[in-house]
């Protein structure tokens, strides 16, 4: 076999490659004499039926068959003997696949880079040190409280906190627009979630009273055909209801599921799942840091169709978070081809970390997140089940686990600084 190979880009291989036609026939010959032991064909007895005659029947079919399978093969000869590492499958142009003749094709493809970890020794990382104090899980309960508010009808004047009823119609220079109408609208004043101007307009009202408000939307507003604008709503106020948050007692607690041990109970379960919150946010920030310190000190030029096939992913996932219908409705791909290098590259630098450490998945971590996982289930013990049954999963859990594994491997060999921090400023908690 004949092979010969040229560079067509940086990681772009262009091989040509020759196989006697020897091999190819002596191939056939074998397929057809296999065939006509097991083929049925009328007038002949099963496994007598003649070579020649299974060759007349089904010559074309087996050679095209043949080739197809000789070319599969020999290219995995070939680019084992030139020491290739294919990231994906090659196009194949054929040269000659006459009978008789040498077979000859050309395999266009993309190699995985060389990778070679540098720098891990001068990665600086900040960790930040906290702990979840009694005052965080205060806070953290006044924020249940504040989500399982109750309010009931008063006569005054609307002011912060209280639930508004509306009416609202708006225009700009005299026109309705799109999203401008609304009727029976509840408004929380102080909640944020209507502009300022808005929420400021309608504080002071009372039931019945109607007022018209100049609103200014904001330069970098999402609906272009108000962007910048300001609009005049005529607000019709239904009712006043007036916030009030609920006792911190048993039924409280029953709300969210604990249902014994009181208000010591709810708060020993709050003060566990902050633990677990502020472990994910501080695991988080060093693998952002870890991540980004790595790609910087070792640039890599990675195969066009493994990004490809990320971006494709990518619109995918956020096709989904946007309900997208259809293909047509995706996100363009241009927006994530440079998250997708990212991707790639990393997927690259984490598998060399791996295999120069030497690291193989720990098992226990693998099993602790299974149950982590289960823990959301109300049955958690079936749920868990059906994950360890599930192949698919415990491989996705496995290379997450060991992912995890190589950035604590990196981490290790990193110059770690700590800094001290808050629960609040770490997880951005009442902003």
């Amino acid at each position: 076999m004949q092979v010969s190979l040229e560079a067509t880009g940086a990681l772009e291989r262009r091989m040509e490659v020759q196989v006697p036609a020897e091999r190819v026939e002596k191939a056939i010959d074998e397929r057809l004499k296999s065939l006509s032991r097991t083929v049925r064909l009328k007038g002949f007895r099963p496994g007598k039926v003649p070579v020649t005659v299974v060759r007349q029947q089904f010559g074309q079919q087996v050679r095209q068959e043949v080739v197809s399978d000789v070319v599969q093969s020999s290219f995995q000869e070939a680019v084992a003997q030139q020491n290739l590492t294919p990231a994906t499958g090659p196009r194949i142009e054929p040269i000659s696949t006459d009978q008789g003749s040498d077979l000859k094709y050309r395999a266009v493809f993309e190699i995985f880079p060389q990778v070679e970890l540098k720098g891990l020794d001068s990665i600086e990382i900040t960790r930040p040190t906290t702990e979840v104090t009694s005052a965080d899980i205060d806070a953290m309960i006044d924020n249940l409280r504040q989500q399982r508010p109750a309010f009931s009808a008063v006569e005054r004047e609307a002011q912060d906190t209280d639930r508004v009823t509306i009416d609202f119609v708006g225009t700009i220079d005299g026109k309705p627009f799109d999203g401008g109408e609304g009727e029976q609208v509840p408004v929380v004043l102080g909640a944020g979630r209507m502009l300022a101007d808005f929420e400021s307009g309608i504080k002071g009202m009372k039931a019945a009273e109607q007022k018209t408000i100049d609103v200014s939307f904001p330069e970098n507003y999402g609906a272009a055909e108000v962007a910048g604008k300001t609009a005049q709503f005529a607000i019709t106020v239904h009712k006043v209801e007036e916030r009030k948050l609920p006792e911190l007692d048993d039924e409280f607690c029953k709300s969210f599921g604990v249902d014994e041990g009181g208000i010591e109970q709810l708060r020993k379960e709050v003060e566990d799942n902050m633990r677990r919150e502020l472990a994910d946010a501080v695991h988080a920030r060093v693998k952002k840091q870890v991540l980004d310190a790595l790609i910087a000190a070792n640039p890599l030029e990675v195969p066009k169709a493994l990004v490809d096939a990320q971006v494709r992913d990518l619109q995918v996932e956020a096709g989904r978070r946007m309900g997208a219908k259809d293909v047509s409705q995706l996100p363009p791909a241009e927006s994530f081809v440079e998250p997708a290098k990212r991707r790639v590259a990393l997927g690259l630098l984490i598998n060399e970390a791996i295999k120069q450490s030497g690291l193989e998945v720990d098992q226990e971590r693998v099993q602790e997140r299974l149950e982590e996982l289960a823990q959301q289930f109300p049955e958690p013990e079936k749920a868990l089940q059906t994950y360890r049954s599930n192949p698919q999963i415990r491989r996705q859990i496995e290379s997450s686990v060991l992912e995890d594994q190589a950035i604590a491997w990196i981490a290790e060999r990193a110059k770690v600084t700590e800094q001290a921090s808050s629960f609040k400023e770490l997880m951005n908690f009442g902003a």
